[in-house]
């Protein structure tokens, strides 16, 4: 991904962000660490599947725009109208499309509604999209940060909403079997282990 691809996509994820207020928690401050998260899942699978090296663009592309259509934000539809506009003529058609069904199936309510999409030769690319959005989840901060958001303020409502998401939700990643990459397989432990400590140590900090 060049340089100046790069330089429209943070300015078309900074001017969506303001559009539909769309806060830290989800803006480009996410985008970079999904993307980071991608390129080393993409590496390490590159190893096995040298193969996906052909959808490497799809890859970047879909994990720094993945929340510019997000539900919780704006009609998921028009956010993705707007993404496919951004991308015309930047990419194919085909690569467009591509990005299109990993963002609009990657999501957690999705994937426990719906299952895995049968996306053909993009299987690969989906999981390394999907999975590194799955571990920024391990930022207990950030959702709580969000349930703030939501709660105008009351941190202790954000708090206990957070902590029960967690229980509920993200500390059963691995038993609901939605990691599939070598990576991921690798890092939720430490990632899982690093937010029961933060989970304890804000208990201690509010005394609760």
């Amino acid at each position: 991904m060049n340089m100046e691809l790069f330089n429209d996509l943070t300015q078309f994820i900074l001017e969506t962000s303001i559009k539909y207020k769309i806060d830290e928690t989800h803006n480009i401050s996410h985008s970079m660490n999904v993307l980071h998260l991608a390129h080393a899942i993409y590496e390490t699978e590159l190893q096995t599947n040298p193969s996906i090296v052909a959808h490497k663009k799809i890859i970047y592309l879909a994990a720094i725009l993945h929340d510019m259509c997000d539900k919780k934000y704006m009609n998921e539809s028009e956010g993705l109208d707007e993404i496919n506009a951004f991308l015309n003529y930047k990419i194919t058609p085909d690569e467009n499309a591509a990005i299109a069904s990993i963002i609009t199936t990657m999501s957690y309510s999705k994937v426990k509604q719906y299952g895995f999409p049968d996306l053909g030769v993009y299987k690969r690319a989906y999981h390394v999209v999907r999975e590194a959005d799955l571990l920024t989840a391990y930022d207990f901060d950030r959702c709580m940060i969000y349930h703030m958001k939501v709660n105008h303020g009351n941190f202790k409502d954000s708090f206990y909403k957070a902590e029960e998401l967690f229980e509920h939700r993200v500390f059963r990643h691995a038993d609901d079997n939605l990691f599939r990459t070598e990576y991921a397989l690798i890092q939720y432990p430490r990632l899982h282990n690093q937010a029961m400590d933060r989970i304890k140590t804000w208990k201690k900090i509010l005394h609760i």
